[in-house]
């Protein structure tokens, strides 16, 4: 079999900021010796993603000697492009770029329609590379071989001709259990938890798609991260056509009322309830 991590064109390592990702970029410079001069490496930021994942990136790239491209989502009054490069230093942290989007749309996202992934990181991605001049690539996506329902999605996910999917891990055997022991041997790692093989503070801090007696046992455990989920519903209340679009999830509680049975310490849902799979990454 030949080295799917191997570049053979142009090629964007679609980096999420999480263990699984980073240890897929990691392959890619150890087939190419470094990173080839027809590959971005690639994070795009919500500005919702945890501080010890963008100090993961960062740290990775300074690491590996690998330049990383961080992109955020940008409204079309601020850039006619509608993305922004940003670095380490000038990365949103406060959801705006989130915020834009659904300013922009007049509603939330939510399971059934899940922009947010769409805009701020496949589309942002995108348009990114068409600026430097891409017209077709590879997308390398962080994807596992446990993760089957990931794998078998791939192909269904059509954002346009000019990009075709691969997943080198899952294509190789790669499991959670072999990506945690990686990084048990590496010299620095995600300053989150890993819980056999899951990271549950990745990706958005409360991402809609995670579990809900994860989402509350993440505010219990840092309060503050309710607040601009539980401001963006008010927001869309007062912006969406429909009360539909002025939750995140019309199956379970508000973020603001989840804030309270945090702070009551009370349990409200199954903590065996599985988060949703999402694209956003590991």
């Amino acid at each position: 079999m030949s080295d799917p991590f191997k570049i053979n064109g142009p090629t964007c390592i679609s980096f999420s900021g999480g263990r699984t990702s980073a240890y897929m970029l990691w392959r890619v410079l150890q087939s190419n010796g470094g990173l080839p001069d027809e590959a971005k490496a690639c994070f795009a930021n919500t500005g919702k993603e945890e501080e010890a994942t963008l100090r993961f990136v960062d740290r990775c790239s300074k690491e590996w000697g690998v330049p990383i491209t961080w992109v955020e989502y940008a409204d079309a009054a601020e850039t006619k492009d509608r993305f922004r490069v940003v670095t380490f230093e000038t990365a949103s942290r406060d959801g705006e770029p989130f915020e834009a989007i659904i300013r922009k749309r007049n509603y939330l996202p939510n399971p059934v329609s899940r922009f947010c992934t769409v805009e701020m990181k496949v589309r942002a991605i995108h348009r990114y590379l068409k600026s430097i001049g891409w017209t077709e690539w590879d997308s390398m996506l962080g994807i596992r071989a446990d993760e089957q329902r990931r794998l078998a999605k791939i192909g269904n996910q059509d954002y346009g001709k000019h990009e075709e999917k691969v997943a080198p891990l899952g294509r190789v055997g790669v499991t959670k259990e072999m990506v945690g022991k990686f990084w048990e041997s590496m010299p620095f790692d995600l300053e989150l938890p890993n819980i056999n093989g899951v990271t549950m503070h990745g990706n958005c801090d409360l991402c809609y798609l995670k579990g809900g007696a994860q989402i509350l046992s993440l505010i219990k455990e840092k309060p503050e991260r309710a607040v601009w989920w539980a401001k963006m519903e008010a927001l869309a209340l007062a912006l969406a056509s429909a009360p539909d679009g002025a939750v995140f999830r019309k199956d379970r509680p508000s973020y603001a009322e989840m804030a309270k049975f945090a702070e009551q310490q009370r349990d409200m849902f199954d903590p065996q309830e599985e988060g949703i799979a999402c694209f956003c990454g590991d």
